[in-house]
């Protein structure tokens, strides 16, 4: 008997595919590690390469119904900007998740990947009135780089795509009012590294305002720190070292995300 998690198997898969989905299962079991989860809810999506769709676009996504500590890299689902599995899976998959990033991945070029989390502290910056405050080293880190889309309810509806771009511009940041954190990079790892920081920001401003009024960072400083944060730009690596460590430690747990 097969378990849910090594049920699917892909023959004579393209090499980039292939290595698409080992980065990406990799990533599901780095945020069952980190505690960035949410039951069997939620999404990191990749954008396949031009070499495997032929200029389609296609994406992967985690089957509908598993945790992320059962996602491998054989049962993550492709499928069309319509939801449209590709691949033959015999895995559901969640309508919000699709909706969102297929809007995502479609409207924004440089849109590899979409990661979405409903931490308690991303959470709670949300639906705070003045969202993310300018007032520690980590929100430092992302001046200008934040944008803000007010709430819509369950995001299952398509026509919610456009008004969702136009509040995005090219932030690759996004705080989803009421809701959660939502950020998008050129690569896996760079949009990693962008949630990272933006998690601690929060998790850092929850902290922070239960003790009190927080000291805000002079708005020159936060320019120099956002100059400064070279972790988020492709030419220091874009965040490859530090998802390449977290990897190591979930290779030591559990390497079969990679079946």
């Amino acid at each position: 008997m097969t378990s849910p998690a090594s049920s699917l198997v892909h023959p004579n898969l393209h090499p980039d595919e292939r290595a698409a989905r080992v980065e990406l299962a990799a990533c599901y079991r780095v945020f069952a590690m980190l505690g960035w989860t949410e039951m069997i809810y939620n999404h990191i999506t990749v954008r396949l390469p031009d070499s495997v769709t032929g200029g389609e676009k296609q994406f992967l996504i985690n089957p509908f119904g598993l945790h992320y500590s059962e996602v491998t890299a054989s049962n993550l689902v492709k499928i069309d900007l319509a939801g449209r599995v590709l691949d033959g899976s015999a895995h559901p998959v969640n309508p919000a998740g699709f909706t969102v990033h297929a809007a995502i991945h479609d409207g924004l070029p440089g849109a590899h990947c979409v990661m979405h989390t409903h931490t308690t502290a991303g959470m709670a910056v949300a639906c705070v009135q003045g969202g993310l405050s300018l007032s520690n080293f980590y929100a430092a880190q992302l001046h200008g780089r934040v944008a803000y889309h007010d709430f819509e309810g369950v995001t299952v509806h398509a026509d919610e795509g456009p008004r969702l771009l136009a509040s995005i511009g090219d932030k690759p940041a996004v705080i989803l009012r009421n809701h959660g954190l939502l950020v998008w990079g050129q690569t896996l790892p760079q949009a990693f590294v962008t949630l990272w920081t933006l998690q601690r920001a929060c998790e850092v401003q929850l902290a922070t305002m239960s003790m009190g009024t927080p000291i805000p960072v002079a708005e020159a400083i936060a320019e120099q720190c956002k100059r400064d944060a070279l972790q988020f730009h492709p030419r220091q690596g874009a965040g490859q070292d530090v998802f390449d460590a977290l990897v190591r430690q979930v290779d030591r747990l559990d390497p079969g995300y990679r079946a």
